[in-house]
């Protein structure tokens, strides 16, 4: 079946001063996916309360998981979420996880780990902590159940390469396995990671800007060193071939301008027919 698109134009979870752009980024997206196969999350127009919860706005952030998941759990199928801020991957990884139980991998396309805690974070955004909190580390204040997590032996980090320390300490403490840019030019060991995991399910999240900066403007973080287009619309095709997807998120789109948004929206649905075609 094709998937449901959702729209979630989270940006209480980004800490970049460009922060608000990723709303107009989710918005001109929207404008392209087919209506009848789209929800739209209602986000809070308030930036929202830390609630003594060391995660900067999270009162927001967590009225926007509610809202999304109560989205999700209407779907025939699978979901493609899409943000918005990288914060929107924890209701749509637990839905999956619930769906799938015991039987599913993460691939993680992301500049960044996301592995922080609140207390190892520098900035409080959780954007930072998402994939962490995925696993059942995060806030105790998010209280996934066990049977909604994936622990962090089921992920694989693709494209990573601006690594906190605290982040750097946990990957090498905990063996996490990581699959480079350079080495995603053929998916073959992006895809022998992902069966090293024994899922057969997989959840694809893609953080912008996993991408090179020449490949896409709209970028929050200007990264180097990036993945191409073509190279990332690979590993997914690659991905597809051997596992079920069972959910997907894009995020990080965050355009200067409407005018800069269209220019780069030809590489953004090419991404999304990797996943969805």
């Amino acid at each position: 079946m094709a998937p449901t698109f959702v729209v979630v134009p989270q940006w209480q979870g980004s800490i970049s001063p460009r922060a608000m752009r990723l709303v107009d980024g989710a918005a001109a997206i929207q404008g392209d996916l087919p209506f009848s196969a789209t929800r739209l999350v209602d986000v809070p127009v308030e930036a929202g309360d830390a609630l003594d919860t060391g995660v900067h706005r999270f009162s927001a952030i967590q009225v926007v998981r509610e809202r999304h998941t109560k989205v999700l759990r209407d779907t025939a199928d699978w979901a493609l979420s899409i943000g918005g801020d990288c914060g929107i991957a924890l209701a749509a990884v637990e839905q999956a996880a619930r769906t799938h139980p015991g039987d599913l991998a993460v691939v993680w396309f992301d500049a960044h780990p996301d592995l922080h805690t609140p207390e190892s974070s520098p900035s409080g955004g959780f954007c930072g902590m998402v994939l962490r909190a995925i696993s059942g580390e995060g806030p105790a204040e998010l209280e996934l159940k066990a049977a909604s997590t994936v622990p962090l032996e089921n992920v694989v980090l693709a494209g990573i390469r601006d690594v906190d320390d605290a982040e750097d300490v946990l990957l090498h403490d905990r063996g996490l396995v990581s699959v480079s840019c350079s080495e995603l030019a053929d998916p073959a060991a992006l895809v022998a990671a992902v069966a090293a995991t024994g899922a057969k399910h997989v959840f694809v999240h893609i953080d912008l800007d996993v991408l090179d900066p020449s490949a896409l403007e709209g970028l929050s973080d200007l990264i180097p060193f990036g993945l191409s287009v073509a190279d990332l619309g690979g590993a997914i095709t690659a991905l597809r071939a051997e596992f079920t997807v069972a959910g997907a998120t894009i995020t990080g789109f965050a355009p200067a301008s409407p005018e800069a948004a269209t220019d780069d929206l030809p590489s953004i649905l090419r991404i999304i027919g990797a996943l969805t075609r």
